[in-house]
């Protein structure tokens, strides 16, 4: 299994006002990379309803490095070319593309996927907050620290494979029925979740 798994905090209600960043990389299965940076939105304004939520403030990332520094220095050379997933995607793509528009920055091309759409297809829940499936995983979760966000959905995307028995990332997508994302030149196709429900009601073993 090769995969990124992304999770981004913003400041505000504006999708590129991203101030915090967590990427999570497995290689063969393995996890070979973690990493964290606050970033300083292009306009650094925090909403009181965001902080309350992942507890970042103007002052903690007063000294951090804007989007645009990062993602030429660190970030690009993480995901170009590699296979994305997320957990809610939609917002984290939509993140990721309003905050390379705001600094006229090309997209990069990857692929992608959402373990919203893999665990509806893996599982039966009540709900597919990132919070709850990590708790009937038995996932430790920080919820909303981008890094901890991104553990999560890593350990989700592996478990899912675990369950279904999937050898490779491919093999995963196949079996769920879901389609995978693009993004490439400024352009993009969303992660789909298609009708067809295959689901493992029984519980598996905790991922070690």
């Amino acid at each position: 299994m090769n995969f990124v798994a992304l999770d981004f905090e913003t400041a505000n209600s504006q999708r590129g006002s991203v101030c915090s960043i967590g990427l999570v990389e497995y290689e063969n299965g393995e996890l070979i990379r973690e990493y964290y940076r606050l970033v300083k939105p292009k306009q650094n304004y925090f909403a009181g309803i965001n902080i309350s939520i992942h507890g970042i403030t103007e002052e903690d990332v007063a000294d951090a490095p804007e989007f645009d520094v990062l993602w030429k220095e660190e970030i690009r050379e993480l995901v170009e070319g590699k296979f994305l997933i997320a957990h809610n995607a939609q917002f984290d793509m939509s993140v990721l593309r309003a905050v390379l528009e705001q600094y006229n920055l090309p997209y990069p091309m990857l692929a992608y996927n959402c373990t919203v759409n893999l665990s509806k297809k893996t599982w039966t829940l009540p709900r597919y907050k990132l919070n709850v499936v990590s708790d009937y995983l038995g996932i430790d979760l920080d919820h909303h620290h981008a890094l901890d966000d991104a553990r999560a959905s890593a350990l989700i995307f592996l478990k899912a494979a675990e369950t279904l028995n999937a050898s490779d990332v491919n093999d995963l997508v196949e079996r769920t029925g879901t389609a995978n994302g693009v993004l490439f030149d400024n352009g993009y196709e969303p992660a789909k979740l298609n009708k067809k429900r295959v689901t493992k009601k029984t519980p598996s073993p905790k991922i070690r």
